[in-house]
């Protein structure tokens, strides 16, 4: 899965919400002039969303000039209507793409085959693109993008969960109550803090040495969803508590809180299938690219914590 309302996706609703933090936490090493020079120009689809204003944050920071696209900001960038690609992508250098609904759905990889012959045709030389981890559907739609890129670099950064769920996500309102219910059962999953993957996608796309890479991120160790709970509620100061459910009851649960029903059932079984265990082990991607480890949950929890996430 790349990133949802629920998971993984950009939630792109064109008014720049979340309270992120500062950038640049990791690519220190670069100036803003030397970023700049690397980069040029560079389109941030879903600009607005979870990983896209960070990205955003973090390029402005080093001085790169950004064009945020969204559906109704200064940049019209909506991924239904490849009309308005082009306008977008001209001029660019480089662009981090963060596809919604997910890569994993019917017509993400034409929708990539098309990006990717657009980005070329517009002088775009470097790509990062947003990707699940574990997902084959979404390794279809990576090569669909690689394989109409042409000569343009591509790189794919394919994500664990987020630890901002539980803060930004669909999943804040079940900290908030006292109740975490997902279908991941007793899975483990090394949750990455969307801060190192901000970081990664900016060193991606304005350093050297990325072209052709997959980096698959996780944070540095693997915890369930009921252990992620007790951090949450340790941080937080009051109880939380995992509960597990299977794939349809919260197919269900989400209808309830309006998800249509196609688009419910697909996310039930994409988690199901996603937490099945094979995404358990962690990577050392993180550090390979940053040259520092990737933020404990522990502490993802207390900073947000501190920021007063779970104060309502």
């Amino acid at each position: 899965m790349t990133e949802n309302a629920f998971t993984r996706r950009d939630n792109d609703n064109g008014n720049g919400d979340s309270n992120g933090e500062d950038g640049g936490r990791g690519v220190g090493r670069m100036t803003g002039r030397g970023a700049g020079a690397a980069a040029g120009t560079v389109l941030v689809t879903s600009g607005t969303g979870k990983t896209g204003r960070r990205v955003v944050e973090r390029l402005t920071a080093l001085g790169v000039p950004v064009r945020s696209g969204s559906r109704t900001g200064e940049v019209p960038f909506d991924w239904q209507d490849a009309s308005g690609w082009a306008a977008a992508l001209r001029g660019a250098r480089a662009a981090y793409v963060a596809y919604y609904p997910d890569l994993a759905v019917p017509g993400a990889a034409e929708a990539m085959a098309t990006f990717g012959r657009t980005a070329e045709a517009c002088g775009v030389r470097r790509v990062v693109l947003l990707s699940g981890r574990g997902e084959p559907q979404a390794v279809v739609a990576e090569e669909a993008l690689r394989g109409a890129a042409g000569t343009v670099e591509v790189t794919v950064v394919r994500s664990a969960f987020f630890a901002q769920n539980f803060n930004e996500g669909a999943l804040l309102d079940g900290v908030l109550g006292g109740e975490v219910v997902f279908p991941a059962g007793t899975t483990a999953e090394p949750f990455l803090d969307l801060d190192d993957l901000a970081d990664v996608v900016v060193a991606a796309l304005t350093g050297d040495g990325h072209a052709g890479a997959v980096y698959e991120l996780t944070g540095p160790r693997s915890l369930t969803f009921a252990e992620a709970a007790e951090e949450l509620g340790r941080a937080a100061g009051r109880p939380v508590r995992y509960v597990p459910v299977t794939g349809p009851a919260y197919a269900s649960l989400l209808e309830e809180f309006g998800v249509s029903g196609p688009e419910a059932g697909f996310l039930a079984e994409l988690f199901v299938t996603l937490l099945d265990g094979h995404n358990t082990a962690t990577t050392e991607d993180v550090k390979r690219v940053l040259g520092r480890e990737p933020k404990d949950f522990s502490v993802f929890a207390r900073e947000a914590a501190g920021n007063g996430a779970w104060h309502g």
